[in-house]
């Protein structure tokens, strides 16, 4: 079965493409096939593989709009068992016209569950990742998703911003995904700060099990993967960064086993 992971924060800036990447890159190096959906107008994602987004010409958006199927929109990249659906500009527009359509949170849920019917969705995990807003796309994905990944900094407005995505969850939960889950990210984490340690303690004091064991640290070798086009396994494979992302992969997974494993 394809499990349907979320990664989204209201907030900008909080390493939400690159966790995308990097653990979608760690889960392909692990031997899953890993679908990532790049939902941004701003289609850092798509340029982060390599793929020029003012030369697609079909992109997620077409999807949204009702012009293509998603197999007509999948691209390979470079990397062995990770694909990506492309995003460009339209994506700005579907933001803009999907709350006129029918059922419209439920779109793209629908279009996977097509192509899961056609036998053509051989993904054991597909990655939305989200725009920085709390708009028709970024609840289009939550409808979608079994888990809700919420990239976070060890910072107060961060921490405002994750207030807002928690509401988003129940407003969601309430509205047709009854099971979803979250899990609270530390990003750009800086151990040798004491504001970062304290809000850690903090956060798991509240939030317990929803918060990923592992956190990903500052690392200006993340911000070089991106502009080569390239996720932070295969550009620096031994940094620390790299490693604990592949530590986050197997986070994941697990959790992952044990949730099939109760459906059995």
């Amino acid at each position: 079965m394809t499990y349907y992971i979320s990664i989204a924060n209201q907030k900008g800036g909080v390493a939400k493409t690159t966790s995308v990447i990097s653990l979608g890159s760690c889960l392909a190096k692990s031997g899953k096939k890993v679908l990532l959906v790049d939902l941004d107008a701003q289609a850092n994602l798509t340029m982060a593989l390599g793929i020029n987004p003012l030369k697609t010409h079909q992109s997620i958006a077409s999807v949204f709009l009702g012009m293509e199927s998603i197999n007509r929109v999948l691209r390979h990249s470079n990397i062995p068992g990770l694909d990506i659906l492309p995003s460009n500009t339209e994506m700005e527009m579907s933001e803009r016209f999907l709350p006129i359509r029918k059922d419209y949170e439920n779109i793209l849920r629908n279009a996977f569950m097509h192509s899961a019917l056609n036998g053509s969705n051989p993904y054991d995990y597909v990655l939305f990742d989200c725009p920085p807003s709390m708009g028709a796309v970024t609840t289009n994905a939550l409808q979608a998703s079994q888990m809700l990944i919420i990239p976070t900094q060890a910072e107060y407005f961060s921490l405002l911003a994750l207030r807002n995505m928690l509401g988003l969850v129940r407003r969601i939960r309430e509205q047709g995904n009854p099971n979803l889950i979250y899990r609270i990210l530390l990003t750009m984490f800086d151990m040798r700060n004491r504001v970062h340690r304290n809000l850690r303690e903090q956060l798991e004091t509240t939030f317990h099990e929803g918060l990923f064991h592992n956190v990903i640290g500052v690392d200006t070798k993340l911000r070089e993967s991106s502009l080569v086009g390239l996720p932070i396994t295969d550009y620096q494979p031994t940094t620390r960064a790299a490693l604990q992302y592949q530590a986050l992969a197997k986070e994941v997974n697990q959790h992952v086993h044990e949730y099939v494993a109760e459906l059995v």
